[in-house]
């Protein structure tokens, strides 16, 4: 059985459960019946809920991230029938409150097209906003480190190289090391400086240091904290997790001076060394823009992420099964108004 993907790990869960969200774990029993296990087994799945109040009632919401896996024999109908059984019995050992559960399938399409011929034929309601992003980039890393460089776009191989010359040096942080209180103090910094200039709302400090202390050196999932640095100066840093399955860049930051230094790409280039040696088989660059739109104020993203050889492919995003419809459709209402504000309304009144 193929190792776990991060959000479906207990660390991942435990983590979670230290903000805001509850972990549920169950497993599959040889009849289809599924039992609350004690952790995340292999043969199981992860649920994550989430209870807040609304005036005087209180509401929760199940979300089961990167699962359930489709099999290779299951069409898009059997998966689909397989998904609403499956939460049919979770249905009972859920809180009473719970309007919905909310899925991010772990499918990878190569093309938009495929993408969505193939969510046409899902049953169930879309989500008006994805949780984990459907677009992403996948680097493989079962070639040598020589093949990798030679499968980037030339210009991202010279401005590693670049940045070597420069005298950029990167920096890898595990949560045992005696001078990682101080590194992350330059990592939030950097944040700070990200948010204000791209008007990214981040989480609370906290977050990112509970994330990075639950794990270590020797431990599997591991997050590294990776910081770039030239002289005296902290340019950019970025935050990864490895672990059997996969290996994520999950955060990134940068500064506002020497940017010309091409920090960036020294420090991915660095964790994907990493991840390889870790034994990760993909390195992947969580997110990007679905097309290559020169328009979309992502683009400069998706021409990073992409010039790094790796495979684009895409998900289906997020899908909900209402436990209680009507209660339901007032919540996606609502965060279909809420998404609009923060993306839209909000960067434009700060001028953005």
């Amino acid at each position: 059985m193929a190792a776990k993907r991060f959000l479906q790990t207990e660390f991942w869960a435990q983590f979670k459960g230290n903000h805001g969200w509850k972990p549920l774990f169950f497993a599959f029993q040889d009849d289809n019946a599924i039992v609350p296990a004690n952790s995340a087994e292999e043969n199981g799945i992860t649920v994550l809920v989430r209870t807040f109040s609304i005036k005087l009632a209180k509401l929760s919401i199940a979300y089961i991230p990167m699962a359930p896996e489709k099999s290779e024999q299951e069409n898009d109908e059997e998966y689909i029938l397989n998904v609403k059984r499956m939460s049919a019995l979770l249905k009972t050992f859920l809180p009473s409150s719970t309007i919905c559960i909310r899925y991010d399938f772990p499918i990878d399409y190569p093309s938009i097209e495929e993408k969505i011929n193939h969510i046409k034929k899902f049953t169930i309601h879309q989500s008006n906003v994805a949780i984990q992003p459907p677009d992403t980039v996948l680097l493989k890393l079962n070639e040598s480190e020589e093949s990798l460089l030679a499968n980037m776009k030339s210009k991202w191989r010279y401005n590693i190289r670049l940045a070597e010359k420069k005298g950029v040096k990167v920096t890898a942080y595990n949560s045992d090391d005696k001078d990682f209180e101080q590194a992350f103090e330059h990592f939030y910094a950097l944040f700070e400086e990200t948010s204000k200039r791209d008007g990214v709302n981040f989480h609370a400090k906290n977050y990112y240091l509970d994330l990075m202390k639950r794990s270590n050196s020797s431990s599997n999932p591991r997050v590294t904290l990776y910081l770039a640095k030239h002289e005296e100066d902290y340019l950019a840093g970025i935050i990864t997790l490895f672990c059997d399955r996969e290996a994520v860049y999950l955060y990134g930051a940068s500064g506002n001076i020497k940017r010309n230094y091409m920090p960036a790409y020294l420090l991915q280039w660095t964790a994907i060394k990493d991840a390889k040696k870790f034994g990760s088989p993909v390195y992947d660059f969580y997110g990007i823009p679905p097309t290559d739109e020169e328009n979309h104020p992502m683009h400069g993203l998706y021409l990073f992420k992409t010039g790094f050889g790796g495979e684009i492919i895409h998900r289906p995003g997020s899908f909900d099964i209402p436990l209680r419809p009507f209660t339901y459709k007032m919540y996606a209402s609502a965060e279909k108004i809420r998404a609009w504000f923060y993306k839209k309304a909000v960067k434009k009144l700060a001028g953005r």
